[in-house]
């Protein structure tokens, strides 16, 4: 079955509830990358694996048919969404700040792209994994940094 672009707009809408759902939770916290972020983020990786997909789905014929492959724009939403991330991430005297939210946003388009791919299970799956690491494990973080404290 070829994907419509109507299927694609359902895979990007879902990748952009999906991102928002990971941004609320950064947006609570006042991050630096907060929901529209992470929803731009979630937007783009879906958009660019559709797009992909309908690109190959329509000029995949003949002899350059064996070149066109889909996944190879994986790499390069990894390689720029590492980029974006990386601007997000400062030291501040002896601790890091940002690198939680720039995993976030690694994640949110992981899981842009797992809905661009129409694999809406495991982005669904991704995503409260996801937002179960943000908010359940921060207390247990936040105990271990506080036995370190006292150790000082």
């Amino acid at each position: 079955m070829d994907l419509t672009e109507w299927d694609s707009l359902l895979r990007i809408a879902t990748a952009i509830v999906l991102g928002g759902i990971i941004g609320y939770e950064r947006e609570l916290l006042d991050k630096s990358a907060g929901l529209r972020t992470h929803m731009l983020v979630s937007l783009g990786a879906a958009l660019f694996m559709v797009a992909s997909i309908l690109i190959v789905q329509d000029f995949a014929t003949g002899e350059g048919a064996s070149r066109l492959d889909p996944t190879r724009i994986g790499s390069t939403i990894v390689t720029g969404v590492g980029f974006l991330g990386g601007g997000i991430i400062f030291r501040q005297e002896s601790r890091v700040h940002g690198l939680t939210t720039a995993a976030g946003l690694w994640v949110a388009a992981a899981i842009g792209m797992a809905c661009g791919a129409g694999y809406f299970i495991l982005a669904i799956g991704g995503s409260v994994m996801t937002v179960a690491i943000l908010a359940l494990i921060r207390p247990l973080e936040r105990r271990l940094d506080s036995r370190d404290d006292a150790k000082d």
